[in-house]
């Protein structure tokens, strides 16, 4: 390759595609390790097929020396193990992409790359079996053609190398870097010289970051808030959940079970809350389906419980690996019959941690459930943030011990109080006997189908919520809040509305933007939002405008909002959604 003056940049995307089992993620795993240390912050995504092994896999990292939060517009930069990735990702690609190819079966597919892009070929799996007996190791010569594209020193790339192997055989780790080496001399043999690549990589200020996925973040956030019960089955993209907590979870004290299904899984939850312990549960579409009666038990009974949703493209089985946001209906108004619950919903990694704590504080104090509603990018995808701040206060409730109990003379259970939530003696505690089933009851738990008591529980248990709407988290909120144009979504459409906010914001086109972090009950500040501009623009990743309707019902009027959707299974990019809002601004 002809000598250039390296391209500084401030803002990569970097794709690494093949086949499942090819090792893609471990390839982006260790450009984390090169990039975290120069200031960039991290989001890595990946896109698989819903199966054991093999089919197309992807991952894409996106650093920035801005707080993204989230993928942009185009891929700059791609490492293609074969051709269906170079025609998968193509047309994704930037106009100056540069490709890293594995010639090994052929030269790249170059119709289905633009005009501009730069193909560096090499026989990548060739090359590891001739030479290492084993194609996986394509991945550390791919490193080297990496590291040399964007000029970092061939020692750092050997120190990433050891340093993200380590816990590896011997044997293996020094085959790896016999890999690499093998690499710089390839790229060397192409003109790829060290500290002389296309690109190089600008710096920002050093920052103490965790690079962590929303699940665990969110399984974080529950034991700080001191959750020590969790029972799940396992369902893509809610998987990570349960094995986070297999891992870590008995260590504090708490208990794990893997149940037969979600059926099972609700009712453990259900009953491992009975005893006093913080309980939760998480699921996917599908599951959460079939959770809906023991979820409807907890809302009658009053029984606090935490319910994670990683919401996935549905109905049925649907796309497992892919995101969206159509859950939102079901748990709002899921279930037989009305109670009591909240729903919570993330906009990014480090929101999953401060909602799993809100989640249980308020299951606990308003003795319901509480859903946290997740997408699977937010669920599943990685982003750096700063180190969360675990001493959490934990939430005691309305429990009574038996000197509590003794000084209420009688113990009611579902005592009528004013703010609708009666005082809670655990099981077992002497003079703290009750009835605990799904119907309904009166004041001491007793089955009752007396009108008048119906109607004195249902209101009991409906100023739970009204009692409570101060203490539910609120919005987080972006732009301009004067603008009569607004901007309101949730989940993973977040991160690139608000960077479509700033590119319009540069054009002269202000928005004031909005995520609700409770999405149920609507609160006053999400209506009065809403009302305040001419127009709002509701981005969602549903069909049918779930967010849309539920605004409208609570009395929005239609012409105020506009709906921007899609359901395809892919995220929006900044630059599709500022055209779009350009477009129906100027209508």
């Amino acid at each position: 390759m002809t000598a250039v003056v390296p391209r500084l940049r401030d803002d990569l995307t970097v794709a690494v595609a093949g086949q499942g089992g090819d090792g893609s993620l471990t390839l982006i795993g260790l450009l984390t390790r090169i990039l975290s240390p120069r200031g960039f912050h991290l989001y890595s995504a990946r896109n698989v097929a819903s199966r054991i092994k093999g089919g197309h896999a992807a991952a894409r990292l996106r650093a920035s020396l801005a707080d993204r939060g989230g993928l942009g517009d185009h891929v700059d930069l791609l490492v293609a193990f074969d051709d269906e990735a170079v025609v998968r990702i193509g047309p994704d690609l930037a106009g100056d992409a540069i490709v890293i190819f594995d010639s090994s079966a052929g030269p790249a597919p170059t119709a289905a790359l633009p005009p501009g892009a730069t193909v560096i070929e090499a026989p990548l799996s060739r090359m590891a079996v001739r030479d290492l007996r084993r194609d996986l190791f394509k991945n550390s010569l791919a490193f080297a053609l990496l590291a040399r594209t964007l000029s970092i020193p061939d020692a750092e790339a050997v120190s990433c190398l050891r340093s993200g192997l380590a816990r590896l055989a011997v044997g293996v780790r020094e085959a790896n870097e016999r890999a690499l080496r093998l690499g710089f001399e390839h790229a060397d043999s192409v003109g790829l010289d060290e500290g002389s690549g296309p690109w190089s990589l600008a710096t920002g200020p050093a920052a103490d970051h965790l690079l962590i996925s929303g699940n665990e973040a969110l399984a974080l956030g529950l034991i700080a808030a001191g959750g020590r019960f969790f029972t799940g089955y396992p369902i893509t993209p809610a998987s990570e959940i349960l094995e986070w907590m297999e891992r870590h979870l008995p260590g504090l004290g708490g208990v794990v079970v893997q149940a037969e299904d979600e059926l099972s899984a609700v009712n453990m939850a259900i009953g491992a809350a009975l005893t006093g312990v913080r309980a939760m549960t998480a699921t996917s579409g599908p599951g959460l389906a079939l959770m809906q009666e023991g979820v409807g038990h907890a809302g009658s009974a009053e029984i606090p419980l935490v319910v994670v949703d990683c919401q996935r493209a549905g109905p049925s089985t649907g796309m497992p690996t892919r995101p969206e946001q159509s859950d939102l209906a079901m748990l709002i108004h899921g279930g037989n019959g009305e109670f009591p619950r909240v729903v919570l919903t993330p906009g990014d990694t480090a929101d999953c941690f401060h909602l799993g704590v809100a989640a249980t504080a308020l299951s606990r104090r308003l003795q319901c459930p509480v859903y946290v509603a997740l997408d699977q990018a937010i669920a599943q995808h990685a982003s750096t943030v700063i180190p969360f701040d675990l001493d959490v206060a934990v939430e005691p409730g309305a429990v009574l011990d038996a000197v509590g109990l003794a000084a209420l003379g009688e113990y009611r259970r579902y005592r009528v109080t004013p703010d609708g939530v009666s005082p809670w003696v655990v099981p077992g505690t002497p003079g703290g006997m009750n009835l605990v089933t799904g119907n309904e009851r009166n004041e001491w738990g007793q089955v009752s189908i007396d009108p008048e008591t119906r109607r004195t529980m249902m209101a009991k248990r409906a100023r739970k919520i009204a009692a409570a709407k101060d203490l539910f988290p609120r919005g987080r909120r972006w732009g301009d809040d004067a603008a009569e144009i607004g901007v309101l979504a949730t989940g993973f459409a977040v991160a690139p509305v608000v960077e479509a906010c700033e590119r319009l914001a540069a054009t002269g086109i202000t928005l004031a933007g909005l995520q609700p972090r409770t999405l149920w009950p609507v609160l006053d500040e999400t209506l009065e939002f809403v009302r305040r501009r001419r127009l709002t623009f509701v981005v969602e990743h549903n069909d049918e405008g779930q967010i849309h309707d539920v605004l409208a019902a609570e009395g929005v009027p239609l012409a105020a909002m506009r709906g921007i959707r899609r359901s395809d299974g892919l995220a929006f990019t900044p630059a599709e959604l500022a055209s779009r809002i350009a477009a129906g601004v100027e209508r």
